[in-house]
Formats: C-alpha cells, sequence, structure tokens
C-alpha cells in the first residue's frame, strides 16, 4: 500500500505559487492555472504528498476560471473544512495525508454526476498523464481514467 505524506524536502521543491496555494491557502488567479485546459488522459495528485485526488474522466468544464471536478478519485484522501474567511462560508478541500489546500466544493456541478464542483487550484496538483501512471505506481487506477 502506498504511503503519503508531506515532507520538507517536497515543501522546499515547490514553486511560490504552488507554497501560497497549498500552504498558505491562497487561490490562483482565475484563467491562470495550468491545468485549466487540460484535456489530456490521466490523473491529478497532491503537489506535496502525491496522493491520488481526480482523474480527468471526472473533469468537466464549469466555467468558473479554475480546473472542476465532479469527485475525487479516492473520498478518503479529501478532508472537507469550513471556511468562512472572505466574509463567505464555503466547504475548503485539503489532502488528507499532505495537508495542502486544494480549493473548494460547491453544490452546483453536473446534477447528472452527482451535483458536486470540486473547484481546484492548478498550484497544488501534479498532473500524470495515463501513459505515465503504472511507471509512477498508480497503475491500479488505470480504468479510472477514460481515453477522451
Amino acid at each position: 500500500m502506498r504511503r503519503y505524506k508531506k515532507s520538507d524536502a517536497a515543501i522546499a521543491n515547490l514553486t511560490a505559487e504552488q507554497y501560497r496555494a497549498t500552504q498558505q491557502n491562497g487561490t490562483e488567479r482565475p484563467g491562470s492555472g495550468e491545468y485549466l485546459h487540460n484535456v489530456v488522459p490521466g490523473i491529478c495528485v497532491d503537489i506535496v504528498s502525491g496522493e491520488l485526488l481526480f482523474a480527468s474522466s471526472d473533469k468537466f468544464e464549469s466555467g468558473c476560471g479554475w480546473p472542476s471536478f465532479t469527485k475525487p478519485i479516492t473520498p478518503a484522501n479529501i478532508t472537507e473544512l469550513r471556511d468562512t474567511r472572505h466574509g463567505m462560508i464555503r466547504t475548503e478541500v485539503c489532502s488528507t495525508h499532505g495537508d495542502s489546500h486544494l480549493g473548494h466544493v460547491f453544490p452546483d456541478g453536473p446534477s447528472e454526476r452527482g451535483g458536486l464542483r470540486y473547484c481546484i487550484n492548478s498550484a497544488s496538483l501534479r498532473f500524470i498523464h495515463r501513459d505515465n501512471m503504472e511507471a509512477e505506481g498508480y497503475g491500479e487506477y488505470l480504468k479510472q481514467v477514460e481515453e477522451r
């Protein structure tokens, strides 16, 4: 079984934007994220811990300016917290093992796919192409990634 954890080495390798997003609960500018328009088959993992988060087959275009997903691959890898910053009440999502701020979840996703929209910072993610999943130790999740 794969073990995920936050490490000083992983934190040291983050860019300033990745650090701000994951460690300081930051939000990248809308429309600026590296994975916003990514339609390549693969998975997204936590940039800090490598824990499995989202599959490209669950990504959809929400028009919000950030990558949006209908559900996590492994719900246990997502922690939900009440967020009352900025005068709003929202549900923050963090990676369970890496404790990285990922973004927020909203109840306005596609109803036919569960109704949730996980609005996620690209800076919190590392994308692994479907062709590289086996080599990087995520081969057991290949069936969750559909060709587009």
